[in-house]
């Protein structure tokens, strides 16, 4: 099942190229907002599957192009960050120690929205394709064995950054916690949809050019490792996002007027835009094309606007 909010947080279920207005369905779960009604569904889920299926089956669609798509989890209870999980097609020569960080809640954006860079000193502006992991149910010191029991389903996310912030080593809540900075959607899927999540394309483009493209299956902790390790540190609820990592080779500026697009494989498409009010640019090479290229850094350098390196 592919479920979404559109228009005024109506809640929708996907049937072709068509949503259904479910929402009256859903009336009875306690809630004061989108964000607590989609992740008190999510806990509850057992109960409302065959009121969902039996509803978008009889409903009247409307064709999803005519609505505006909105955040399908637009408050999860946390969003846990996988950092540095990936292999990195073996340029790394062992997996990096198990690591994450909290990204803030408020920061979740929808398909069709805007991703702002705000005015400060950050080296580049970049956002991670990954694949973002639901939760379905609590868990607390779950084993890997029966960790992926606990998940509901799979989202598009996009974790933005900016990079290079002063001071050195005050680095992941103001590099991570921006506003706008978590894209995700454009809608939830549920498990069953995904047999294998560990084998699944992930791509993403900029203006129409590819700039990602990696599976999966190059993961360094694999998936019921990720919950089972953030479950021995803070309990997980339902609806918690998991945000499981990228393959940074591919990392690029991102810049204002982009289109940004991800697509893990099955989920769908998320399209967003950005917007820098102060008009900054950098190359449109990737991490590894530059490094390729001039062997320097690791980031691609800003070529013009404020903050830019002074010349001579």
């Amino acid at each position: 099942m592919k479920i979404l909010y559109f228009d005024d947080f109506r809640l929708g279920i996907l049937r072709g190229d068509q949503v259904v207005d479910v929402s009256a369905e859903v009336q009875d779960i306690p809630h004061t907002g989108p964000g607590d009604l989609m992740n008190g569904l999510i806990a509850r889920f057992d109960a409302y599957r065959a009121k969902l299926d039996k509803a978008a089956a009889a409903g009247k669609g409307v064709p999803l192009a005519s609505v505006r798509i909105r955040p399908p989890l637009p408050r999860p209870g946390n969003i846990d960050c996988m950092a540095v999980n990936y292999m990195e097609y073996g340029t790394l020569p062992e997996p990096a120690p198990i690591n994450a960080f909290h990204k803030a809640t408020n920061s979740v954006i929808g398909n069709g929205d805007t991703m702002v860079l705000p005015d400060i000193p950050a080296v580049i502006f970049e956002g991670e394709a990954e694949l973002g992991l639901v939760m379905g149910k609590r868990a607390s010191n779950v084993g890997e064995g029966n960790a992926m029991s606990h998940v509901f389903g799979y989202v598009n996310f996009i974790d933005g950054s900016a990079r290079g912030l002063p001071p050195p080593g005050n680095v992941f809540f103001q590099m991570k916690s921006r506003d706008t900075f978590a894209p995700i959607g454009p809608f939830l899927v549920t498990a069953d949809e995904v047999p294998n999540p560990q084998k699944l394309d992930v791509k993403l483009w900029v203006n129409g050019v590819l700039k990602q493209d990696f599976n999966t299956d190059d993961m360094a902790h694999k998936l019921p490792r990720c919950v089972a390790w953030l479950s021995s540190i803070h309990t997980l609820e339902p609806g918690d996002l998991v945000a499981t990592g990228t393959n940074h080779g591919g990392l690029n500026a991102f810049q204002d007027g982009d289109k940004v697009e991800l697509e893990v494989q099955g989920l769908g498409r998320l399209a967003i835009k950005v917007r820098d009010d102060i008009k900054r640019s950098w190359g449109r090479d990737t991490r590894a094309q530059h490094k390729a290229k001039s062997g320097e850094g690791v980031y691609t350098p800003q070529i013009s606007g404020k903050y830019a390196p002074k010349k001579g």
